[in-house]
């Protein structure tokens, strides 16, 4: 029996699958193509990765001004909330709303408010559109996803000749 085994499984064995150099480059191929699948799975579930095209002033701007910004934003004591669709599609229009109110509950009129996107992907099909007052305090904006795929959307309020990044919301569009 040892003898009929150590004939079928051997490098004399004319049967390619029966090789243990096959088994083992099979083995290694699999190895590698599993790495790979594991590689692509992270890069669509963690960060996007977005690049700015001023990405070195933008960085030394943010680090000068991050802790006087935060510290304003904290003393503003305002709360931000953003409404939107569950599912988004390809090429359909969807209504976004944003609403803001300040620390006593009041909410907070005549902002400059905007919902940029962006494609991790690809760059140039980031968008961005102006937030419309429809009532005190909310604000609304409707969306059309030109490709389908993660978008991350960023609410960004302007407010006494200060910009702030309210809302951070990574999503899904469907295909259509």
């Amino acid at each position: 029996m040892s003898e009929h085994l150590e004939r079928r499984f051997s490098q004399s064995n004319k049967r390619a699958w029966r090789n243990p150099w096959v088994i083992g480059w099979m083995a290694l191929l699999g190895v590698v193509l599993l790495a790979n699948i594991g590689m692509i799975t992270l890069a669509f579930v963690t960060s996007p990765g977005l690049v700015d095209k001023d990405y070195y002033e933008h960085g030394r701007e943010f680090e000068r001004n991050r802790l006087k910004r935060m510290a304003v934003r904290n003393a503003l004591g305002w709360t931000a909330h953003l409404d939107m669709p569950e599912k988004n599609q390809q090429g359909v229009p969807a209504i976004y709303r944003f609403s803001v109110v300040d620390r006593e509950g009041v909410p907070v009129d005549d902002l400059d408010a905007r919902i940029n996107t962006y494609r991790p992907s690809d760059a140039e099909a980031d968008f961005s559109v102006p937030l419309e007052r429809y009532a005190p305090g909310m604000y609304q904006a409707e969306l059309k996803f030109p490709l389908k795929g993660h978008w991350e959307i960023t609410v960004t309020v302007q407010h006494d000749d200060e910009s702030y990044d309210f809302i951070k919301r990574r999503i899904f569009v469907l295909g259509s």
